[in-house]
């Protein structure tokens, strides 16, 4: 390893060191980080606007705007008192709501979109329910992460991995869908014996959790009539492009003849106009709403891009990766590898990076062996190895950066303990179902 690697290595590690140590805020260690690596050259102003994935940071900025505007109109505590109604006071039986209403989202649409529009309704059920919030919270993080690996567009890794290998939204299904039903089960079971125990309430408190939510009146926490109508329309209609995003050239050119066939819309794309309709209809100040935003969180991103990128740069996450799966003979040995490497390494580094080292890899093993279910050994392991750090995936540092807001603190280290436990089971879980149906 060369002399500008080993300092890329370094910086990161130096750069992890003080997110964990949680004395710095993340933000400021991620753009310390970053600042490092552009001042001593080895990511360069050109290179430097390649690795930033503004995908990313603008899905994230749009859909932030939106949530805050819909938030003044009372939207997500309607939703939260209808849904804790629901569930009857039983703190599991939010939690098990919450959690498969995310996976499902969370597979359809992107994970850190359904994080930022079901963050406000767990936090409103946890007040006014009196309950501890941060098990609601981990546990929606890892179902997000879980519900967006089922399917081809619910997970950038698993986006790329189709785009190179060719495979389809059916394929993802098969493959990968079944495996996350199981995994949702195991999380469900999982948090149940973490948490359970300081979820219980016993008849009295369960009676006044009712009697408490009867008393509310869902209708009444509608504060702004026209807003709630209006940001229920405009989220209905953002939802309805990210199902459509890459047709809407066919959609429109129906009615529209000029507008080219093969044209589609990226997410950030569709969250950015979103926010902007939004902002324009409701004629909210743009101050307010601005402030509300999670700058930090997109400054954590814009630096850790950065940082990552100056390994790819260094080629230090290509040799690693080629390293791990150099002189394997067998496919089922190969789906071993990738599995636990993608998910082990996806727990420290940004899974975009990590996948787009790997596919190119794979694809040069298939000169000696069938490398078509290593394409699922590595989309398993990329979007569930997120679940392992409170900084492997998007939607953890969202979820975390908005609890911080509200004076919720998670610390690293209490994510990393059950966050591995999370990592370790549902990939193991996944990778004997994938090693059944490919090698047995």
């Amino acid at each position: 390893m060369d002399t500008v690697a080993l300092i890329a290595v370094a910086v990161f590690l130096f750069t992890y060191a003080l997110i964990i140590d949680e004395r710095i805020h993340r933000a400021v260690a991620a753009m310390l980080g970053g600042a490092i690596v552009v001042f001593v050259g080895i990511v360069p102003w050109d290179a430097l606007l390649h690795h930033i994935d503004f995908g990313t940071i603008f899905l994230l900025l749009g859909m932030m705007i939106i949530v805050n505007t819909a938030r003044g109109s009372g939207l997500f505590e309607y939703i939260a008192i209808r849904t804790a109604k629901l569930a009857k006071g039983s703190p599991i039986k939010v939690l098990v709501l919450f959690a498969a209403v995310t996976a499902i989202v969370s597979a359809f649409l992107d994970n850190v979109t359904t994080v930022l529009l079901l963050t406000p309704m767990l936090l409103y059920i946890a007040r006014v329910m009196n309950l501890n919030p941060v098990p609601f919270l981990v546990t929606e993080i890892f179902a997000s992460n879980i519900g967006g690996a089922a399917t081809l567009i619910g997970d950038p890794p698993n986006i790329m991995i189709a785009s190179s290998a060719g495979l389809t939204f059916n394929e993802f299904l098969i493959h990968l869908g079944p495996i996350m039903v199981i995994d949702m089960v195991i999380l469900i079971g999982l948090m149940y014996a973490i948490y359970g125990r300081s979820m219980k309430v016993n008849p009295s408190e369960r009676q006044e959790m009712i009697r408490v939510l009867e008393g509310l009146d869902e209708r009444a926490a509608i504060v702004d009539r026209s807003l709630f109508n209006k940001s229920v329309a405009v989220i209905a209609f953002v939802v309805l492009l990210f199902f459509v995003h890459d047709r809407i050239g066919e959609i429109l050119h129906i009615v529209l003849p000029f507008v080219d066939p093969a044209m589609g819309l990226e997410p950030a794309e569709v969250a950015l106009i979103g926010a902007a309709i939004l902002l324009f209809w409701s004629r909210q100040s743009p101050e307010e709403i601005f402030e509300k935003v999670e700058w930090p969180a997109l400054f954590f991103f814009g630096g850790l891009f950065v940082i990552v990128g100056a390994l790819v740069e260094t080629g230090v996450i290509s040799s690693i990766a080629a390293i791990m799966i150099e002189n394997v003979d067998s496919t089922g040995e190969a789906m071993f590898i990738v599995t636990w490497f993608a998910a082990i390494a996806s727990a420290i580094v940004d899974n975009i990076p990590l996948t787009a080292a790997m596919i190119p890899l794979i694809h040069d093993l298939g000169s000696t062996m069938d490398i078509y279910p290593l394409w699922w050994s590595l989309a398993l392991g990329a979007c569930l190895g997120g679940n392992g750090t409170a900084i492997g995936a998007s939607a953890n540092v969202v979820v975390i950066g908005i609890a911080e807001r509200e004076g919720i603190g998670i610390t690293f280290i209490d994510f990393l303990k059950v966050g591995m436990l999370v990592l370790f089971l549902t990939v193991a879980v996944g990778f004997g179902i994938l090693w059944l149906k490919f090698v047995v």
